[in-house]
This record gives structure tokens, C-alpha cells and sequence, in this order.
């Protein structure tokens, strides 16, 4: 039986922090208890305007996609960006990213919406390849400007 994957809820906190948790890990992030914690209430705050989505396999959450509508002023349209994608080690290889794609790629229809977009490292091997069996790599480079 392959995962199934539905809207966040708050009963998924202790799992989804968890998760978080490692997804910062594999970035290189300090473990920060705090920084998790302040990430699950955005998802949970009308003010920003995420989402997220999880993966759940035998009653246990096993992955999280995390995102947001931004407005796309070069097509006149919306967009959605992915902001984190993470999948348990456990529950790696065995589809569970791609059918967390697929689930945003149909919110995305459902909504007229017509780009889904997001970033990774360029160490990422792993996820690049799914990346680029199942999305166009995009011409952009990424800055980030420090105040």
C-alpha cells in the first residue's frame, strides 16, 4: 500500500516537527528546537499564507511539502513555490516525493494555477533526480541579499 497524502492538520505537529527537524538537519542547520516550533506556527498563521501537505504510510506521517501561492507578475498569473520538500530516510525510494509533487501539481490545476517552483542544492543528487525526471530545471539563478 502505497502512502497516502492529505492536507497538514495540527495533530501532526509532533510528527511533522520531527520531520522538520531532519529536513534542517540534511541542510546543514543547527538543530534548533525553537527555529521548528516557529516554523509550524507560520504554516498555521493566515498572515503568511502557507501550506503543507504530508505523506502518511501505515498511520505515521513519513513526508511533508510545505508551500505557498506567490504571484507571478512576468506570466500576469500565480504560481506556487515549494518551500520545503522532505522525506523520511526511512521511507525513501519508494515514491513518496514524487507522489508529494504529483499532490501539489493537482492543487496547482485545481486552483488554474500554472507553475509549481522551488529551489535545491546543487549537492542534491539524490532529489535531482527525480527533480528532473518530473519538472523542467529552470534558467534562474538565486541570490540571497543579507541586510
Amino acid at each position: 500500500m502505497s502512502p497516502s497524502i492529505r492536507p497538514l492538520s495540527p495533530a501532526d505537529q509532533p510528527e511533522w516537527s520531527a520531520l522538520y527537524a531532519g529536513y534542517r538537519e540534511f541542510y546543514r542547520e543547527p538543530a534548533d528546537p525553537a527555529k521548528v516550533q516557529a516554523a509550524w506556527r507560520m504554516l498555521f498563521d493566515p498572515a503568511t499564507r502557507l501550506e503543507g501537505l504530508v505523506a502518511v504510510d501505515d498511520g505515521v506521517v513519513v513526508g511533508l511539502a510545505n508551500w505557498r501561492e506567490f504571484p507571478d507578475q512576468l506570466s500576469a498569473s500565480t504560481g506556487i513555490f515549494l518551500d520545503d520538500l522532505f522525506v523520511s530516510p526511512e521511507a525513501r525510494g519508494k515514491g513518496v516525493g514524487e507522489q508529494l509533487l504529483e499532490a501539489l501539481a493537482q492543487v496547482a490545476r485545481d486552483r488554474g494555477i500554472g507553475v509549481v517552483r522551488w529551489i535545491t542544492a546543487p549537492d542534491n543528487a539524490t532529489a535531482r533526480r527525480l527533480y528532473d525526471r518530473v519538472a523542467e530545471l529552470a534558467p534562474w539563478v538565486t541570490y540571497d541579499l543579507s541586510p
